[in-house]
């Protein structure tokens, strides 16, 4: 049971802050319900207000802005953008809901078909994608807690991509057989069966001292949303977790890459996500496999070999090219009634080959027109002559 007679504003960053005036019993009203219970997977509510709006889409790697409906509910279990963690997916009434923005301490979902105001709704949320956003979120705070336990590596900043996520640490380099141990160390956690918890805090509680944080606003006041992994990090933070880091299943990293300004980007997978890497590497080492005919570990020293054998054939196609070039101009030179024009289409040639065929025959008096390329798709082509013909006819 609780009471409540507050006002409210929210600051949205990688963390929840919320300014409060009047009293309240239950501080867990404060939170959407998708961040009361990360687990819930389908919810009823009812809608506050629906108003014609626009957004703007990503598909296929392009922004497309959209026309549809601001919908606004009484309580959602779809998380609005930010923090790091991108949106929920969903069905709102059975209406598709494209994205959720958070406005204020309001979650605006965007839908393309309006729904009354006032009117009961069931939510579905995509829960394959929501369990995948806890997975990597929690598994960056993990990554981040022990990256600077073991080796002071603070996190700046992090990002949960679709594919792979990556954390940015305030260091220009890391040593050899860091991230091997840091690996190992976050696994060995993962294993450990450690709770997570949600908890919150009031600003002048003691325990705020030991929470991780970027920091507060000056006019930050009330309640303050902490994820507790017991005994490893606690930390400020908005978004959706797992209950406990066996959820998380395993934790990949694969690898480093030079960041910006001085920093390093560790590049990460967890969860089902790396069951998916597991599947696709081994899809492509099968196919190496029957390509190749050589077991998997063979697979690098034949692509080397191949590669060195291309290099050789390569370079013997091209000193051929440039040999029938000079023997294909003498042959026209040489013929009693050549007259002034000459054509000819080579697939397998290349600038140099044009240029060597037109300097041999010479253009003085003969108009040339070679090209090379593949028959359907892009090509070269080269035209040389007599300067006024070659001045009418090049535009053309």
């Amino acid at each position: 049971m609780f009471s409540l007679s507050v006002e409210f504003t929210v600051a949205y960053t990688d963390h929840l802050y919320f300014t409060l005036v009047g009293s309240i019993d239950c501080v867990w009203n404060m939170a959407f319900q998708c961040q009361r219970d990360c687990y819930m997977q389908e919810f009823d509510t009812c809608v506050v207000s629906c108003v014609p709006g626009e957004s703007t889409l990503e598909n296929n790697g392009k922004k497309d802005k959209l026309k549809g409906f601001n919908l606004k509910l009484k309580d959602t279990i779809l998380f609005p953008e930010g923090g790091g963690q991108p949106d929920d997916h969903g069905t709102v009434g059975g209406v598709p809901v494209l994205r959720v923005l958070r406005q204020g301490p309001e979650a605006v979902h965007f839908i393309s078909s309006a729904l009354e105001e006032g009117q009961e709704v069931h939510i579905k949320l995509d829960w394959e994608r929501r369990f995948d956003h806890m997975q990597q979120h929690s598994g960056q705070h993990l990554i981040t807690a022990l990256a600077d336990a073991m080796f002071g590596y603070k996190t700046t900043s992090w990002d949960l991509g679709r594919q792979r996520s990556s954390i940015e640490l305030d260091t220009a380099a890391v040593k050899p057989g860091e991230m091997e141990a840091l690996e190992a160390a976050v696994n060995e956690k993962i294993r450990a069966h450690i709770p997570v918890t949600v908890n919150l805090l009031s600003i002048d509680d003691p325990a705020v001292e030991k929470v991780r944080s970027r920091g507060l606003p000056d006019d930050h006041a009330g309640p303050i949303r902490i994820i507790d992994i017991e005994g490893v990090d606690a930390n400020m933070c908005c978004g959706t977790h797992v209950s406990n880091l066996s959820h998380l299943q395993v934790i990949k990293i694969l690898g480093t890459e030079k960041g910006k300004k001085n920093k390093t980007n560790l590049i990460f997978i967890a969860g089902s996500r790396v069951l998916k890497y597991a599947e696709k590497s081994y899809g492509i080492e099968k196919s190496l496999t029957g390509l190749l005919k050589t077991g998997a570990d063979e697979h690098v020293d034949a692509v080397d070999k191949l590669q060195k054998t291309i290099k050789r054939l390569q370079k013997s196609n091209l000193i051929i090219l440039r040999e029938m070039a000079v023997l294909i101009a003498l042959n026209f030179k040489n013929k009693a009634d050549r007259g002034n024009f000459f054509s000819l289409h080579n697939k397998d040639g290349d600038n140099e080959f044009m240029n060597i065929i037109a300097n041999e025959i010479g253009f003085q008096d003969t108009v040339i027109f070679l090209t090379v390329g593949e028959e359907k798709g892009a090509g070269l082509f080269l035209l040389a002559g007599p300067e006024n013909i070659v001045t009418e006819v090049g535009p053309r």
